[in-house]
């Protein structure tokens, strides 16, 4: 998650600012294309592991509204018990598009987090990515910001892009569950982006990202879930 100010009534929280455009793709999108062609395209140049996240046998909602997906592990005597993720609540989903440095591309669905209250929760909390192959975060203009990993409890990894699309950056980072979140580490690429996208640890090669990708956003595609995903019986 980005870190921004802190809240002086509010110790080692970040601010809530709520924005009624939250859920709304803005007209920053940088390469428009048809909705219809790209749903039928999401996948389409990336390896396998950037467009199966996890196995399931089923998603159920706990009392806190948590979106939990339950997996079967081994007990370790031989026996399958259920082990719940959390997913991401509360956002929306859009099609990226990445262009690798040989100009292959890979377009995957991907959690959007576009406004503050957004970006501050990010991942936190999150264990199953669900359909979508991360999250990004998209700023309404270039900042040279730092993310932390307070309360995120999965090991992610996260690259940052210019406002051209260029590739500036990019990170491992570790969970900080049980320091202040004024203690933990940041992460930053050292030049401005508006936009960046996080992962589950090591998946930044399999969707192509890396020293000389570009990202982009493509205009058409928020919806409440990932499209194939809901396309599939």
């Amino acid at each position: 998650m980005p870190v921004e100010p802190l809240v002086a009534d509010h110790p080692g929280r970040r601010p809530v600012v709520v924005d009624a455009t939250a859920m709304v793709l803005r007209s920053w999108v940088r390469s428009a294309v048809i909705g219809a062609v790209v749903a039928g395209l999401v996948g389409a140049g990336c390896s396998d592991d950037a467009t199966t996240v996890g196995d399931s046998t089923g998603t159920v909602r706990d009392s806190t509204g948590t979106v939990a997906r339950s997996t079967l592990v081994d007990g370790g005597d031989g026996s399958e018990t259920p082990s719940v993720g959390r997913q991401p609540q509360g956002f929306s989903t859009v099609t990226a598009r990445i262009t690798e440095p040989d100009g292959q591309i890979c377009e995957v669905c991907v959690w959007l987090a576009d406004s503050p209250e957004e970006r501050g929760r990010g991942l936190m909390g999150v264990t199953d990515l669900g359909d979508a192959a991360g999250m990004v975060f998209l700023f309404d203009e270039p900042i040279a910001g730092s993310f932390y990993m307070f309360q995120t409890p999965t090991p992610l990894s996260i690259a940052w892009f210019s406002p051209s699309g260029d590739h500036v950056g990019s990170a491992d980072m570790t969970p900080c569950l049980d320091t202040p979140a004024g203690e933990c580490p940041l992460y930053s690429p050292g030049a401005e982006y508006d936009l960046a996208i996080e992962v589950f640890e090591g998946g930044l090669a399999d969707l192509g990202v890396g020293p000389g990708s570009r990202l982009e956003l493509i205009d058409g595609t928020e919806a409440d879930g990932c499209p194939l995903a809901s396309a599939t019986p």
